[in-house]
């Protein structure tokens, strides 16, 4: 009885064994994001890109604030974007795809975060490779 007994326990843990093997086997670790990538929303409406860097008064970088971008493209502005992406810990994001030709330029990009605003404009005429820095302040 004691053989049945030790032979029931070691299939039992056998079995156990090979559900944890494949159960880690199966499960893959998420990939975390770096603190230091920077965020990046593609419109895939165009080949030009701006990066944007978030600064508070103390010229400081201001983790997740959102920035907001609206644009109007294509005949006669029948075609709209709107896109919000966060900043990370060194306050910079990106949008890219962005159109190399809008209806009414500059695109202005608001950031907020709290209560404090800021805007950066950019004309993808002009500079469709661009960067530009957000100083947030209290609005007036």
């Amino acid at each position: 009885m004691r053989r049945a007994t030790l032979a029931v326990l070691a299939s039992a843990l056998l079995a156990l064994s090979v559900t944890l093997l494949f159960a880690a086997q199966v499960q893959q670790p998420a990939q975390p994001q770096q603190a230091d990538d920077i965020p990046v929303t593609d419109a895939q409406s165009g080949p030009c890109s701006v990066e944007l860097t978030v600064t508070g008064g103390d010229a400081g970088p201001v983790y997740a604030a959102r920035i907001d971008y609206h644009a109007a493209y294509g005949f006669m502005g029948t075609r709209k974007l709107d896109m919000t992406v966060y900043t990370n810990a060194q306050g910079k994001a990106k949008f890219t795809g962005i159109p190399a030709k809008v209806k009414n330029p500059p695109i202005e990009f608001h950031a907020k975060k709290d209560d404090l605003v800021g805007m950066a404009t950019m004309d993808p005429a002009t500079e469709c490779q661009a960067k530009h820095d957000i100083v947030l302040a209290k609005p007036k």
